[in-house]
C-alpha cells in the first residue's frame, strides 16, 4: 500500500490547515476549546462554530455540493476530520446527523427529503438525535416494541427510547418503529424522521456517571408522523439502519486523532511524575504508543476499501471493537500513572489538573457499550467475517 498523499489530497489537507489556523477562536496547536459548565451553552456555542465550519465548507465534505458538501469522497472526509481533530477543533454539535443520520437519508431518502434536511444538518441549523435503544431493545434492536400504527396522511407512534444523545436540543429524530407484528422481527421496522417538538415527544435528560446530561430517555405517546417522513420502504428498516450503524461503527479518524494526544499526554504526565522506567508502567505506556499505530493502519484499511467502492460491512464492527478496548486499556494505564490521586475529582487540591483525566476515564467506559455493546461486535465478526455458526 502506497500511503503517500496526491498532490490534490496534500492541497486539501494544507487549505484545511490554513482555514483552522485563521478562523480558529483560539490559537491554532496551543489553546483549547473553551469548558462550559451548562450544556446549553456549550450546545450553543458548538452550532456558531458548526456554522462557521459550514461557511468554508468543512462539514459533509463527501457530500454532493448542492447540500453543502465539497462532493469528495472517504479520503477526503478523512483528511479533514484528522486536521480538525488535530487542531482540537470542538467536535461538531450536529455530528449524528452529520456521520449518521445525514448520509441515511443521502442513500435512502427521496429528493425532496435531501433537499430539506442535508443543507440545515451541515450548518448546525438543526440538530438530530438517533432515536433507536429502548429499555429492553439496546444492541438486539430487532426486539424493538414501539409501535407505528397507520393513520390518514400517516402513522401514528407510541413506545420508548433511551441513551439519545442531545434529544434535547434536536429538532428531528431518526426513529425505528414496528410497522408489521405479523413479520419476522428484522421484517416489521420502518424508518421514521420525528419532529422532536411534536405533541406527544417527552425527553428526560439521565444524568450520568460523568454528572453530565447528555443522554435522554425520549417517550413517544400518540406521535403523528406523515407519509412523506419515512425514509425508504415501508418494513424494510431493519436494512435502512444498518447503514446508519455502518456509519457508526466504521472510519473513525477523530478517535484516532484523539487518542494519540491522549497517548503522548499520558508519556508526558509519566515523565512528569518519574514512572517511565517503572517495570510495572513502561510496558503499558509502550503498549498504548503501539495499539496506537494498529489503530491507525485499521483505519486507512478501511479508508482505502471505501475509496475504491467497497462496502465497509461488517468489518467496521472490528474498528469499533478495536478503539473501544484499547481507549479503556489506555485509561486504566493513566490512572495507574496517576497512582494514589487517580480517585481525586475537581477541585481536589491534591489533584494533578482539573480532573479532566478523571472525568474521561469515566466517560470512556462506556465505549464497548455505545455504537452496538462489543459482545455484539464479535458475534458480527464471528458470523459475518469469519464464517463461524451462530
Amino acid at each position: 500500500m502506497d500511503l503517500t498523499p496526491t498532490a490534490d489530497e496534500q492541497s486539501l489537507r494544507d487549505e484545511c490547515r490554513a482555514w483552522l489556523r485563521e478562523h480558529l477562536p483560539w490559537e491554532y496547536g496551543v489553546g483549547l476549546p473553551p469548558r462550559f459548565d451548562d450544556l446549553v451553552d456549550e450546545v450553543a456555542f458548538g452550532r456558531a462554530w458548526q456554522a462557521k465550519l459550514a461557511e468554508g465548507r468543512w462539514v459533509g465534505v463527501a457530500w454532493p455540493e448542492q447540500y453543502g458538501g465539497r462532493g469528495g469522497g472517504p479520503v477526503e472526509h478523512y483528511i479533514v476530520t484528522e486536521e480538525l481533530a488535530t487542531a482540537r477543533a470542538p467536535e461538531l454539535v450536529g455530528r449524528i446527523g452529520v456521520n449518521l443520520l445525514g448520509p441515511t437519508v443521502l442513500a435512502h431518502g427521496t429528493d425532496e427529503q435531501r433537499a430539506r434536511f442535508l443543507p440545515n444538518i451541515v450548518s448546525a441549523r438543526e440538530i438530530w438525535c438517533q432515536l433507536f435503544s429502548e429499555p429492553e431493545a439496546g444492541s438486539d434492536l430487532a426486539s424493538l416494541r414501539t409501535r407505528a400504527t397507520r393513520v390518514d396522511g400517516g402513522w401514528v407512534l407510541n413506545g420508548q427510547k433511551v441513551w439519545t444523545s442531545y434529544a434535547q436540543f434536536a429538532d428531528w429524530g431518526a426513529c425505528l418503529a414496528r410497522t408489521d407484528f405479523d413479520a419476522r422481527p428484522q421484517a416489521g421496522i420502518t424508518y421514521f424522521v420525528v419532529d422532536m417538538r411534536a405533541d406527544g415527544v417527552d425527553v428526560r435528560p439521565l444524568r450520568q456517571i460523568t454528572d453530565e446530561r447528555e443522554f435522554n430517555e425520549v417517550f413517544l405517546t400518540d406521535v403523528f408522523v406523515p407519509d412523506d417522513r419515512v425514509v425508504g420502504p415501508v418494513n424494510e428498516g431493519w436494512r435502512i439502519a444498518n447503514s446508519t450503524l455502518t456509519h457508526e461503527r466504521g472510519v473513525n479518524p477523530r478517535q484516532l486523532v484523539i487518542h494519540a494526544q491522549l497517548v503522548d499526554e499520558l508519556w508526558r504526565l509519566a515523565a512528569s511524575r518519574d514512572v517511565l522506567d517503572d517495570p510495572r508502567i513502561g510496558p503499558r505506556l509502550a503498549q498504548a504508543y503501539v495499539e496506537i499505530q494498529l489503530f491507525r493502519l485499521h483505519n486507512w484499511r478501511s479508508v482505502s476499501r471505501h475509496a475504491k467502492g467497497g462496502e465497509l460491512g461488517p468489518v467496521g464492527s472490528i474498528n469499533k471493537l478495536w478503539w473501544s478496548e484499547m481507549s479503556k486499556r489506555l485509561h486504566d494505564t493513566v490512572m495507574a500513572v496517576l497512582g494514589e490521586t487517580a480517585p481525586l475529582w475537581r477541585g481536589a487540591a491534591e489533584n494533578p489538573g482539573d480532573g479532566t483525566w478523571q472525568r474521561s476515564w469515566l466517560y470512556y467506559q462506556a465505549s464497548s457499550i455505545w455504537a452496538g455493546t462489543n459482545e455484539i461486535q464479535r458475534n458480527v465478526i464471528g458470523e459475518r467475517t469469519l464464517g463461524l455458526p451462530r
